[in-house]
C-alpha cells in the first residue's frame, strides 16, 4: 500500500526549493499529548536541524495543563535551573502536513542534552523501551487506535468565552452508522480524510457515532510506534482543521454526563517471522490461539489496575467507566461483545484482541506502553486469562471493576511493583507526581455542579 506525505530528505530539499515546504514543525509530546516543539524555516532545518536536531527546555516536561512549571519533581525543577533537553528528529516520522499551508512535521525522540540517551520520562521512550522488550522476545507488535470525538458548530474561542456551556453539537440527533447525518458534517469530515490521507496517515473510513455530534474516523493500523505517531498527528489534524473552519471538537472522554463518552480502543497483535503469534490451534472458548495469545491477554487483564492511569490520565476519564454506555466497567474479556473490557476479534492472521478501556484522553504513547508490558508479563509468566465472559458483562456484578477515580488508579499505580519493574521506580515516581498534580487541581475548583446544587438549598 502507498503511503502519501511520507518525505524523505532529499523529497524535503525538493519541495523545498520548489517553493512547495517553507515550514517544518519540529515536536513531541508532553505527557498529555499534546504536540510541543518550533517551527523551523524548511531550508534551515535542512542545513542544520535535521541532523542536529533542536532543543527545549525540561520544564515541558514537569507543568500542568497551563504550561505552569510543577514543583516537587526530580527531573527538572527551579533548583536544577530549567536546563535543555535534545530533541531529535525521527525522520521516519518525517511527512507533509497536508491541513497546514506549505508545511512539513516531523516528531522528535527526546533525550538528554549531556548523554543523548533517551530521556526514561518522556512518552515516546515508555514505548520506545517496550518494544524493546517485546525484540528481545522475538515479537514485533502490530497496533491501531480508535478514537471517536465530539463535534460542535461553535468556534473554540465562542466555546471558550462561552466558558463551554450550551455548545451547538453539528448533530441534532444519535447518528451511529447514519449516513444522511453524516453528509451533514462531509465539509468537516471529508477534508479530514483527505488531509490525512496526504500527511501519511492512511484512512480506512469514518462514521457517525452514538452521541449528538459524535463521529469516528479510523486510521490504518501499523506498527506500534508508528501507530501512536500517527494517532497524534491525526489529533493535531483535526483539532488544526477544526479551528480552521470555524468549528470546535473535543476529545473529552466524557463531554456530558448525560451523552456517551469518548473513547480510544487499541488494538494489538504480536508477531514473528510475518506470521501472527497469536494465531494457532489450541480452543479458547470459541476462538483459535496460541499459547502467546493466552498469556499476552492474561497479562493485559491482570495489570489494569497497576497502569490504569496511562489508559484514564484525567479526572473526567473515569466519569466515562458508566454500566450500559458502551464503555467496559468491568475486567473481563469475551469474543467480539463490546460490554466487555477486552474484546477479542478477528481469526487466524487477524486475531487481536482490542482492549475498549481507554478514553479518547489517553497518550497513545504511554497507552500502547502499558498494554505491551502488560501482555509481555503475562507472556513471561504464562499468565492464564480468566475464563471467557459469554453475555452482559454490566450485569456480572461479581467481577472486579475498573478503577472509579484518578485517585485510587494513581495511588494503586504508584504502589505497583509490576508497574517499577517494567517502567524503572523513578519513571512510576514522576508519572505518580503528575497524576496527583491533576487530581489536586480539580479538587481545588468550585464546579458548576456544586454551585447548582449547594448555592440555595445548603
Amino acid at each position: 500500500m502507498k503511503i502519501h506525505g511520507l518525505l524523505s530528505l532529499e523529497d524535503l530539499r525538493q519541495k523545498t526549493e520548489a517553493g512547495e515546504i517553507e515550514t517544518v514543525i519540529v515536536a513531541f509530546t508532553d505527557h498529555y499529548g499534546r504536540l510541543m516543539g518550533k517551527r523551523y524555516d524548511a531550508e534551515f532545518f535542512l542545513e542544520s536541524a535535521a541532523a542536529d536536531g533542536a532543543h527545549g527546555c525540561d520544564y515541558l516536561l514537569t507543568t500542568d495543563m497551563e504550561l505552569e512549571p510543577v514543583h516537587g519533581y526530580k527531573f527538572a525543577n527551579w533548583e536544577l535551573g530549567y536546563g535543555d533537553f535534545h530533541l531529535a528528529p525521527d525522520l521516519a516520522t518525517l511527512r507533509v502536513a497536508d491541513w497546514l499551508d506549505r508545511t512539513a512535521l516531523v516528531l522528535c525522540d527526546v533525550s538528554s542534552d549531556k548523554t543523548h540517551q533517551l530521556i526514561p520520562e518522556a512518552p515516546r521512550s515508555l514505548l520506545r523501551r517496550q518494544l524493546e522488550q517485546a525484540a528481545e522476545l522475538g515479537y514485533g507488535c502490530f497496533a491501531a487506535s480508535e478514537l471517536e470525538y465530539y463535534l460542535f458548530e461553535n468556534t473554540f474561542r465562542q466555546a471558550f468565552d462561552q466558558h463551554y456551556q450550551d455548545l451547538k453539537p453539528v448533530g441534532w440527533y444519535l447518528e451511529d452508522y447514519h449516513i444522511q447525518q453524516g453528509t451533514r458534517t462531509e465539509v468537516f469530515t471529508a477534508a479530514a480524510r483527505r488531509h490525512l490521507k496526504y500527511s501519511a496517515v492512511p484512512v480506512e473510513n469514518s462514521k457517525g457515532e452514538w452521541g449528538l455530534g459524535q463521529h469516528e474516523l479510523n486510521i490504518r493500523y501499523a506498527e506500534a510506534l508508528d501507530m501512536a505517531d500517527r494517532h497524534i498527528v491525526f489529533k493535531q489534524c483535526l483539532k488544526e482543521l477544526a479551528d480552521a473552519i470555524g468549528l470546535s471538537i473535543t476529545f473529552m472522554a466524557k463531554f456530558d454526563a448525560d451523552r456517551a463518552g469518548s473513547s480510544c480502543h487499541l488494538h494489538l497483535s504480536l508477531w514473528r517471522d510475518g506470521q501472527n503469534a497469536f494465531a494457532g490451534n489450541q480452543r479458547i472458548g470459541p476462538i483459535e490461539g496460541s499459547d502467546v495469545f493466552r498469556w499476552f491477554l492474561g497479562g493485559w487483564i491482570a495489570h489494569v489496575p497497576d497502569v490504569m492511569p496511562f489508559y484514564a490520565p484525567t479526572v473526567n476519564a473515569y466519569k466515562r467507566y458508566v454500566d450500559n454506555s458502551w464503555a467496559p466497567t468491568r475486567l473481563a474479556w469475551s469474543y467480539d461483545n463490546r460490554t466487555a473490557g477486552f474484546r477479542v476479534v478477528g481469526k487466524g492472521q487477524s486475531l487481536r484482541i482490542e482492549c475498549r478501556i481507554p478514553g479518547a484522553d489517553c497518550n497513545p504513547y504511554l497507552a500502547f506502553a502499558a498494554s505491551l508490558a502488560s501482555g509481555l508479563d503475562g507472556i513471561r509468566r504464562k499468565t492464564e486469562p480468566p475464563p471467557i465472559f459469554e453475555g452482559d458483562i454490566y450485569s456480572a456484578q461479581h467481577l472486579p471493576r475498573v478503577p472509579y477515580s484518578l485517585r485510587e488508579a494513581t495511588e494503586l499505580f504508584a504502589n505497583s511493583t509490576f508497574a517499577k519493574e517494567a517502567f524503572g521506580p523513578a519513571v512510576v515516581e514522576h508519572y505518580t507526581h503528575f497524576y496527583r498534580n491533576e487530581q489536586q487541581s480539580f479538587d481545588r475548583v468550585v464546579t458548576d455542579w456544586e454551585r447548582k446544587r449547594y448555592f440555595e438549598r445548603i
